[in-house]
């Protein structure tokens, strides 16, 4: 029988723990997902990854259950144990806890008419030694070529994004590669481009891997003072007249483009995968 708490948990911060024999990444992952549709709650987030023998279970277990006697409210558990006794030992504990497998398993078992392995960290371990390579070389790519350098390496490129400084590029470019795997290269769109009113050869040489990033000119303007406060290159004026060069360019070339505005970089990466019809290298 669960212990039950008298304080009213909506006046609460509530303690939220994701419990993992592996890297624990999927759990962190889908736990902040589902909680983001809960704004009017405060969470205090613990990860505890590679909890894979008893000893450390138990830790975790005295580590959730004096959390909970602290908050007086009962901790909410996210775990992705695929070990049947991990998994039961956390059901008689005062938490309410979520094994984010446990719908699924059994469910594609019978569907594929095939048992599961069974085994922790197949998600983000090096089970596919060349899918891996794959992922670290397109994040050297990236690095390569960052913020307009080498462009002779261009043909390389799955995607090359274009925009004026600070629209987004360098993360959007770092995030293509680590989770879809893509080379993404990106190019600073600057005044000498826009004095030429046309693109460097490199990147009209490889026009069909070009993808546009347009952005909000008070945003613009308030990243770059973050950067050079006070400066011209910060100004409103020089934010907006950056974009509407950079958008004609776009324009001009053909190039399809999405407002970065607003948008995180996993939803900006996922926008561009989708709009140039690219298909991860990583599946």
């Amino acid at each position: 029988m669960r212990e039950q708490f008298c304080i009213d948990a909506m006046n609460q911060e509530r303690p939220v723990y994701t419990v993992s024999d592996g890297s624990g990444l999927t759990a962190e992952t889908v736990a902040h997902t589902l909680l983001t549709q809960f704004p009017g709650v405060e969470f205090r987030h613990v990860s505890l990854p590679f909890v894979n023998t008893h000893d450390k279970l138990e830790q975790a277990v005295n580590d959730i259950c004096r959390a909970g006697q602290e908050s007086g409210v009962q901790p909410l558990v996210f775990t992705t144990f695929v070990q049947d006794d991990f998994s039961e030992r956390l059901q008689h504990i005062s938490a309410e806890v979520f094994n984010l497998f446990e719908p699924f398993i059994n469910r594609i078992e019978r569907a594929l008419d095939q048992h599961s392995s069974h085994k922790s960290g197949q998600a983000h371990g090096i089970a596919n030694v060349g899918k891996y390579n794959r992922r670290i070389n397109a994040i050297n790519y990236a690095l390569h070529c960052d913020d307009g350098l080498h462009t002779r390496d261009y043909d390389q490129a799955t995607v090359i994004l274009l925009g004026v400084s600070r629209s987004g590029k360098t993360p959007t470019s770092l995030y293509l590669a680590m989770h879809f795997g893509f080379y993404a290269a990106n190019y600073p769109l600057t005044e000498d481009d826009f004095d030429r009113r046309m693109l460097p050869s490199d990147v009209v040489a490889n026009k069909e891997r070009v993808f546009g990033l347009t952005i909000d000119p008070v945003r613009l303007q308030q990243i770059r003072s973050e950067r050079r406060p006070n400066s011209r290159y910060a100004s409103l004026s020089q934010c907006q007249e950056d974009v509407r060069l950079a958008r004609e360019l776009f324009d001009r070339n053909n190039i399809p483009f999405c407002d970065s505005t607003g948008y995180s970089v996993e939803e900006l990466g996922s926008q561009i995968k989708h709009q140039m019809a690219l298909q991860s290298e990583l599946i």
